[in-house]
């Protein structure tokens, strides 16, 4: 056991060893969301919930020093603790992935959430992505005697489980970033570039023709109709507020507590956070919450830089790419780039299942960040 002496002595160390940089660009990136978040939901809150207007700030909240203390729990640990847990925590997390179909929550025609005592509404995607990356650069890092292409097939058997899940919510979004963060992991492993982009081209094609195939993706196919047709239905409708919102903004916004998209929609402190801030703060509060997620990737990706080991190398950038990723996605579809997938904003978003997860994110890239004894 640690007595306060020895735990001090750790946590010291664990201060004195981690890229602060990295780290306190989480805590400011963690600190917007929290600001927004009061900015955006505590007159929802008051109006639809009658009852304190800031509930979803507190739980916010919340959830935000649940994701600190996960962060420094996950930074702190050693590197062969660090991926033997992670390891162990990806089949449980998938686990409870496969209780969703049978136990899960169905919203708007979805059955992405499990409702958990100690986490209701909770999405166990979120815990699966950062250690599918771990695994996945286990495999392919692994020093075994087998031909790369083995590694290839075998990491690609891994992400199918979690794919078929995915599809059977279903939920696209989150199968494409699982897939892309796999291609890239490939991708820099030292593939051919013909079989990449072959094997590429014909799994966008197999993805094409099952939304538009198969009746359960019917909602999918609809949202990619309206997106190139948005005069073809009502899927399109929150999109629309949104470029309305941001347009209406303008550089410098309306002011604090003035915008009126954040009443306008159900997920406006969520998937449509980027609008509602544009709306009340201005194109240019956006441009440079893009350049701290600019500025957040390049002081990791400096890191892998300096990085000899492949492993380290595939999960730092494999963990980066989920979240620029998932950043690039809820951008464009709040500014009608892409259709929209129900995908939160990494750190800003409210939502404990992304808070959660974009903390295990960063603990391990804290973790593999950090300066190391010899």
């Amino acid at each position: 056991m640690f007595n306060n002496n020895s735990l001090y002595k750790f946590y010291y160390i664990w201060w004195k060893n981690i890229d602060k940089t990295i780290f306190l660009l989480v805590l400011f990136l963690f600190g917007l969301g929290l600001f927004f978040s009061l900015a955006s939901t505590s007159l929802i809150a008051s109006d639809k919930l009658e009852t304190n207007s800031y509930f979803f700030f507190y739980k916010h909240l919340a959830y935000v020093f649940l994701g600190i203390i996960i962060l420094i729990f996950f930074s702190s640990l050693s590197e062969k603790n660090l991926f033997k847990l992670s390891i162990f925590l990806f089949f449980i997390s998938l686990i409870f992935l496969m209780l969703v179909p049978i136990l899960g929550t169905e919203v708007k025609g979805a059955k992405r959430w499990l409702d958990i005592i100690f986490l209701p509404r909770f999405q166990p995607i979120e815990l699966v992505k950062p250690f599918t990356i771990i695994f996945l650069a286990t495999i392919l890092s692994s020093e075994k005697n087998v031909h790369i292409y083995y590694k290839y097939f075998i990491s690609f058997i891994a992400i199918v489980p979690t794919s078929a899940l995915l599809m059977m919510q279903p939920d696209i979004g989150q199968t494409l970033l699982i897939f892309l963060s796999w291609i890239t992991l490939v991708f820099i492993s030292g593939i051919s570039l013909m079989v990449f982009l072959s094997f590429f081209s014909i799994s966008l094609l197999s993805l094409i023709y099952i939304v538009f195939n198969i009746s359960k993706f019917d909602y999918i196919k609809k949202r990619i109709l309206s997106f190139f047709n948005p005069e073809s239905g009502t899927h399109n409708a929150q999109v629309t507020k949104s470029v309305d919102g941001i347009s209406s903004g303008g550089f410098f916004g309306k002011g604090i507590g003035e915008g009126t998209l954040k009443y306008k929609g159900s997920e406006t402190h969520t998937d449509f956070i980027i609008s509602v801030i544009s709306e009340e703060f201005g194109v240019v509060i956006i441009i440079l919450i893009l350049i701290m997620f600019l500025f957040f990737i390049y002081a990791v990706f400096k890191k892998v830089y300096l990085e000899d080991r492949e492993k380290i190398k595939l999960v730092l950038v494999g963990s980066i790419t989920l979240i620029l990723v998932q950043a690039l996605i809820n951008v464009g579809v709040n500014i009608r780039l892409f259709p929209t997938t129900g995908m939160t904003l990494p750190f800003l978003s409210y939502g404990g299942s992304s808070i959660i997860g974009v903390s295990i994110l960063s603990g391990i890239i804290l973790n593999l960040t950090k300066k190391k004894f010899n």
